[in-house]
């Protein structure tokens, strides 16, 4: 009943992709994205990331391949991801879904100038 008295958009699915690389959400609007795995993970919402100010936010690299484990409802506003690489505290609202993937674009740009910017790479340091 919260999300008919609600006039933000609600979701109406949001499937892993088989590959664990990707999450659809789909909204009641009729609006759907895919979500990479990797844009996710840069883009947390945790305080590890965000940090608990503007200039406290990290430019998260070495993402490339990091794949989606477990998806966790919280309530009825959010999920929690968990990626292999075990970040995992990451609140995911639908309100903040939804701007990742209408903005994803240039989310997306802003984050590949962020790593250029500083030197760091999508892909994971190698191993020796």
């Amino acid at each position: 009943m919260a999300a008919a008295a609600d006039p933000r958009p609600w979701p109406t699915e949001l499937r892993l992709v088989k590959d664990r690389k990707a999450l659809t959400v789909t909204f009641d609007t009729g609006e759907s994205f895919i979500l990479d795995a990797e844009y996710l993970r840069v883009t947390s919402p945790s305080a590890e990331v965000q940090g608990h100010s503007p200039d406290e936010r990290k430019t998260v690299p070495g993402k490339r391949n990091v794949a989606i484990l477990e998806v966790h409802p919280i309530g009825n506003y959010a999920v929690r991801l968990v990626f292999d690489d075990l970040h995992s505290t990451g609140i995911y609202s639908w309100d903040y879904l939804l701007e990742l993937g209408r903005n994803r674009e240039r989310r997306w740009q802003d984050y590949l100038d962020e790593l250029a910017g500083k030197n760091l790479s999508r892909d994971p340091p190698i191993r020796h």
